[in-house]
């Protein structure tokens, strides 16, 4: 397949490539720094892109199968809800632009729900994640209403961080709009296979117009 890639050297998109690129997809990797990507194997193209830059993202996204969108406006970024809104926003349209039908997108947790809440509106909720978990949250709302983009939305584990060594076992169960929780109670995944359940996505096409997630 041959896969956009976009948000290629952050903590998640370094995890997608590598799993993509290690299955044999042909990968464009748009990033603002191409230098980040020193490795180049035959099938990794990379390019450099903005998606402050719709159009021009939309010409670089144009032949592609499908766009999987890892972009992250920053954690420490000031303006995080309102620049990820804005980022996630351009990278609908440019895809929508090029022709491209499909459109994966990573997410976060705070939008599953326990109960009748969501995860991001509970009191235990991290202050220091909430803009960034609403500005996922608001953009899933929006894109739920995207009926011309075959769009899936991924939500990680509520646990999913650099903290997490399982690395790479192939392992995960599925949910849709609730956390998947193990014997111990907790919600939890490695970036490493997280990708793994993204790209089974990309290549199985099990949740179209849905949103899923995934943890041990």
């Amino acid at each position: 397949m041959n896969i956009a890639l976009i948000g290629a050297t952050g903590f998640v998109g370094s995890r997608l490539l590598r799993e993509a690129l290690q299955r044999g997809h042909q990968v464009t990797a748009i990033v603002r720094d191409p230098s980040k990507l020193a490795e180049r194997p035959t099938n990794l193209t990379v390019v450099q892109g903005d998606v402050s830059q719709p159009e021009q993202l939309a010409e670089q996204l144009r032949g592609h199968d499908l766009v999987l969108n890892a972009f992250n406006a920053g954690w420490t970024n000031p303006n995080l809800y309102e620049d990820s809104l804005a980022g996630n926003r351009a990278i609908e349209k440019a895809t929508e632009q090029a022709g491209v039908a499909r459109l994966v997108v990573i997410g976060g947790a705070g939008s599953l729900y326990i109960g009748e809440q969501q995860l991001v509106d509970g009191p235990q909720f991290p202050a220091e994640y909430k803009p960034g978990a609403t500005a996922a949250r608001d953009y899933l709302t929006e894109l739920r209403k995207n009926d011309k983009l075959d769009w899936t939305f991924v939500s990680p584990a509520i646990e999913m961080h650099q903290g997490i060594t399982t690395g790479r076992t192939g392992q995960y169960r599925l949910g849709t709009e609730n956390p998947v929780f193990n014997a111990e109670g907790r919600s939890i995944h490695s970036g490493e296979d997280l990708a793994v359940a993204v790209l089974d996505e990309v290549e199985k096409h099990q949740f179209s117009r849905q949103r899923f997630t995934a943890a041990y």
